[in-house]
């Protein structure tokens, strides 16, 4: 197929299979969905199961995450981390805005994690962040709601510098909060340089070469995305989103093959 026509066909495939990925039930999550390393204060056999929660999360296979996140509150019913993970997986900050339905069931979670009473400072910060987007006021709209917990998860990442997730958090936030208007892609740029840091010792981490992908999303800075898109496949083959998510950075560089196969 001449490399022309598999452009135009992606492109007239690729906005058609996201929603219906993102809307689809996949089943149980089985093979590989990338690292993760989220220490929480629940019962060890929770914490386990968190982690590869918060993996799920990290390639926005909300559905499973939110399922994973519901069973690590039954395998801890004092986990307050496990309600954040619901919520978090009703946010989908580079997506749509929530439905009513969806945001109402966000607020519910992240209301039953503030119960609970999270056992350290740092959990209660993420917790904190989240409800700031949650719980923010009605009147704001989507990417002022996205600035309000971006800057609260800055407050999170600045508190605990040892906390990767915190960075990687933060750096998605970053990329969900930038204006459209701003052809320096100064929120991106900053996010990309956080995460590139954390690749070179989590190379296997599945959020960092996602939102990598994301960050250099644009025609300025897509050549650098080159090396989380070759490796975003590979960390996480078990997620749908993850085999298409390196098409974005192919199609833009020019690698019609490539994008192809990623699709």
């Amino acid at each position: 197929m001449a490399p022309k026509l598999r452009i135009l066909l992606l492109l007239v495939v690729i906005p058609v299979w996201l929603p219906a990925d993102q809307g689809h039930d996949h089943g149980p999550a089985i093979g590989e969905v990338g690292s993760v390393s989220f220490p929480v204060s629940c019962s060890p056999a929770a914490q386990k199961v968190f982690s590869r929660s918060v993996a799920m999360l990290h390639s926005f296979w909300y559905e499973e995450a939110a399922r994973s996140f519901s069973s690590v509150a039954d395998a801890d019913p004092t986990c307050a981390m496990a309600w954040w993970g619901v919520a978090m997986s009703y946010y989908h900050p580079l997506w749509e805005p929530p439905t009513a339905d969806a945001l109402q069931k966000g607020v519910s979670a992240i209301r039953k994690s503030k119960v609970l009473e999270a056992k350290t400072e740092r959990e209660r910060a993420y917790i904190a962040a989240l409800g700031a987007f949650y719980e923010a006021d009605p009147s704001l709209d989507y990417l002022s709601r996205n600035r309000t917990y971006s800057q609260a998860m800055e407050r999170v990442y600045r508190s605990n510098p040892q906390d990767s997730e915190a960075a990687v958090f933060y750096a998605l936030s970053l990329v969900a909060s930038a204006s459209p208007t701003d052809k320096t892609y100064a929120n991106q740029r900053q996010a990309g340089a956080i995460l590139e840091k954390i690749l070179t010792t989590q190379p296997d981490h599945p959020g960092v070469a996602h939102y990598l992908i994301h960050s250099y999303d644009n025609p300025v800075l897509a050549s650098q995305g080159l090396e989380a898109a070759r490796r975003y496949a590979r960390i996480a083959p078990a997620v749908p989103h993850a085999l298409h998510m390196p098409s974005h950075i192919f199609v833009r560089v020019g690698l019609w093959d490539d994008a192809a196969n990623s699709n």
